[in-house]
């Protein structure tokens, strides 16, 4: 290889500059959901054209979400996608789920309900097993720490009341909110899931621990119990006993 072949710039480096400069100037306005994964692609590919995978990748996921969330072993069986270039489209879910978490951190959950969605469509929507996690608050209401507590199928056998609020005492919260996802994409409740919010709140009313909220999370929405009315009623409940 002589030093002129050297410097040659690759096949699609001006194609590569171009969108670049796009994204510079106007964000991701006008650009196809290929051309974001291509260039999530570049970030980790120097040398290489990543358009034919890009479009191989959106094909094989049908949506950019999909893509985001796909697995890294099936990504890689996507041509010309493999462990070192799948990088870009791993990083970016992950600076997001840390930008929204710094959202709600330190501040009221109540009243920051957008932001704690958005936050947690990010972290366990395109799960493809079910997570519980529990959001922990102060009380003010102020969001403490968050954490994923099960996973696997989220049943009332599979939920352990006392681990819950073990969990929620030791990280001092006066209050909790629950939240799983549905792998299948419907984030209406099941029997089971209506047995765990009424012994959660049950267990942790027992520690002067406030559920507040028990959310759902699907590809096609979620699911409040909250707004639905089930927590107050279920505390009503406990207050008539």
């Amino acid at each position: 290889m002589t030093e002129d072949t050297k410097k040659m710039p690759h096949k699609g480096a001006g194609h590569r500059k171009r969108l670049r400069d796009r994204f510079l100037k106007s964000g991701l306005d006008g650009f196809h959901d290929y051309e974001v994964i291509e260039l999530l692609l570049t970030l980790a590919t120097p040398q290489k054209d990543c358009k034919d995978a890009a479009k191989a990748a959106l094909k094989q996921f049908k949506t950019l979400q999909g893509v985001l969330d796909a697995e890294p072993a099936d990504l890689c069986r996507v041509p010309g996608i493999g462990p070192i270039n799948l990088f870009g489209i791993k990083l970016v879910p992950a600076v997001c789920r840390r930008y929204l978490k710094g959202h709600i951190e330190g501040k009221q959950a109540l009243t920051h309900s957008k932001a704690l969605f958005d936050y947690l469509e990010q972290t366990i929507r395109g799960k493809k097993e079910e997570c519980f996690m529990a959001i922990y608050l102060d009380a003010k209401n102020r969001v403490i720490a968050d954490e994923i507590l099960f996973t696997g199928t989220v049943t009332a056998s599979a939920v352990y009341p006392r681990e819950v609020v073990k969990a929620a005492m030791a990280h001092g919260a006066a209050a909790v909110i629950f939240a799983h996802n549905h792998p299948s994409g419907d984030p209406a409740p099941s029997p089971d899931d209506m047995a765990i919010t009424r012994k959660l709140i049950e267990a942790c009313a027992l520690m002067d621990v406030t559920v507040h909220e028990h959310l759902i999370i699907g590809r096609e929405g979620y699911y409040s119990f909250a707004d639905q009315g089930h927590v107050a009623r279920i505390k009503a409940d406990l207050q008539d006993r």
